[in-house]
């Protein structure tokens, strides 16, 4: 048999998911403790139960100038600023991505504008924004958007241009407007598709996050781990690296969840 047609098993598929895992935390813990048997005072690979211990005290115990539970505080700021910039951005990208793609005389006009924008490092527009927004949250929010919504614009563009033209001509034919087409041809198989392309946008936007919070902030995840850095504080710099990537997974789960229950002729179209 071809390994081209080995389909694992669940169980196998789950062993074989956590196996990478479990690589990577036993080696983590065989170097951690041949650095630590040669000196016990090093910072750069603490041991667990450093971490756990360091995590425990800023989710569990209240700061003492400020009264605030640190790593619930970090957490809710990060994410009221993701999940803003994201509304914003899905929103408008399906907006301008649907008449994009839609309209001919839109995407002659707004193409090439969104691509060569598309082109445009948003890192490198940080201290612009910054400049002229102030160090407040609309610059920070405003940093993610422009990194997401081009991508994000030009995916639905395209995906509306990959439509069957039978779909238009005939709801053209039976008297459909081009609103109606927009409202009750399009949009519909469009959204599952968003969600798609959010997914992938939710990396770059955690980096945009991260970046803004590490150069003007007082608050979030990326804030409190580039001020660790000054201190070395590896144990709390690694449980925020990882919780930060359990965020992002478990938002991708949710999203595809979303589009598998609310979408459901679509997730049938796809296994097919």
């Amino acid at each position: 048999m071809r390994l081209i047609n080995v389909v694992p098993r669940r169980g196998t598929a789950v062993a074989l998911a956590a196996l990478p895992f479990a690589a990577v935390a036993l080696a983590y813990g065989v170097f951690s403790a041949i650095r630590l048997a040669e000196n016990p005072n090093d910072k750069l690979l603490p041991a667990l139960s450093t971490m756990v211990e360091a995590v425990r005290g800023l989710a569990f115990h209240a700061d003492s100038r400020t009264g605030v539970f640190v790593f619930w505080a970090d957490t809710g700021a990060s994410l009221e600023r993701l999940l803003i910039a994201l509304a914003v951005a899905t929103t408008a990208a399906l907006v301008i991505g649907l008449i994009m793609g839609l309209l001919p005389l839109a995407g002659a006009l707004l193409g090439p504008f969104v691509a060569v924008v598309s082109m445009a490092p948003p890192l490198a527009l940080l201290p612009i924004l910054f400049i002229v927004m102030g160090l407040g949250e609309a610059s920070k929010i405003t940093l993610i958007v422009v990194g997401s919504l081009p991508f994000l614009i030009r995916d639905l563009a395209l995906r509306v241009g990959e439509l069957p033209k039978e779909q238009l001509l005939k709801a053209q034919t039976l008297g459909a407007s081009s609103w109606q087409i927009a409202i009750r041809v399009v949009l519909p198989q469009m959204l599952p598709r968003l969600i798609d392309a959010v997914r992938l946008s939710l990396g770059p936007a955690w980096l945009f996050l991260i970046a803004a919070e590490a150069i003007a902030s007082d608050s979030g995840l990326g804030y409190r781990i580039f001020l660790m850095r000054r201190y070395l504080a590896m144990d709390v710099i690694l449980p925020y690296v990882a919780w930060i990537t359990f965020l992002a997974f478990l938002s991708d789960a949710a999203l595809r969840r979303l589009q598998t229950r609310a979408f459901p002729w679509f997730a049938a179209a796809r296994a097919s």
